[in-house]
């Protein structure tokens, strides 16, 4: 019953609400112009697909499946990308917080930093005016974590993955560092890789922070409209957009 009542929601509740409201205008305009209402049927159509956990996870995984999670480490830095963040907002210590996929990045660095004793790099900057700066965060809540403050190096400039390689770059130039273990997230991975070898770096792939689970299940509600599918699907094509500018224009 639980799942049936899901099912009906995501279709009375937005996204799915416009996907029926489309089909209506479709269906009504059938009987006047058959051309238009096709046209609307498609596009209704494409617009459901990117709704759906079945086509976002399928997109999405497709990025997490290029670079496999290694059973060691093998560099002399662990270079964690940020990932978004928050100011203003209460934290144990202080105020600021990472956000989910910036956190998972996190989590993984100081798990991989108690396994190998390397130090820390985080990379990233204030994106936007209401947006924490996510390396000054990030080095507050690894410290938090018991990772010595000696072992951390906040690379807080950086507003996109070009400039995260960049001036990760030359940080680890100005420190001796030359083999980078990069951690993000599995998604993020491939256009990270791209942009770091274009700043001349050879990377160690870490990928963590993984969105799809393997294998993919189908059931009923994988083809129900959802917000998280419309925002996955959305970040899925970003990467894609962003891993062929990456090539094309190095």
């Amino acid at each position: 019953m639980i799942y049936f009542i899901k099912f009906v929601y995501s279709f009375v509740l937005p996204p799915g609400i416009f996907v029926v409201l489309l089909l209506a205008m479709a269906l009504w305009l059938w009987k006047k112009n058959r051309r238009p209402a096709l046209t609307l049927l498609a596009v209704t159509l494409l617009l459901y697909l990117s709704m759906t956990s079945f086509a976002s996870d399928l997109l999405i995984g497709s990025l997490e499946k290029k670079y496999t999670q290694p059973a060691a480490v093998d560099g002399d830095v662990i270079v964690v990308l940020g990932g978004g963040a928050v100011s203003g907002t209460p934290d144990l210590d202080g105020a600021g917080n990472l956000s989910g996929p910036a956190a998972n990045r996190l989590l993984t660095a100081v798990r991989l930093y108690r396994q190998s004793g390397l130090p820390v790099i985080f990379s990233g900057g204030q994106v936007f005016a209401d947006s924490g700066n996510e390396a000054d965060i990030a080095r507050r809540q690894l410290i938090g974590l018991g990772i010595p403050s000696g072992d951390i190096l906040a690379e807080n400039r950086s507003l996109n993955t070009d400039e995260n390689a960049v001036n990760t770059a030359r940080l680890m130039q100005e420190h001796g560092f030359s083999r980078p273990v990069l951690v993000t997230s599995a998604f993020h991975m491939a256009r990270s890789m791209e942009q770091f070898k274009n700043a001349g770096l050879s990377p160690q792939p870490f990928p963590t922070d993984y969105q799809a689970s393997r294998p993919i299940s189908l059931y009923v509600n994988k083809f129900t409209p959802s917000g998280g599918a419309v925002s996955t699907t959305a970040l899925a094509l970003k990467e894609y957009l962003g891993l062929l500018a990456a090539r094309l224009l190095p």
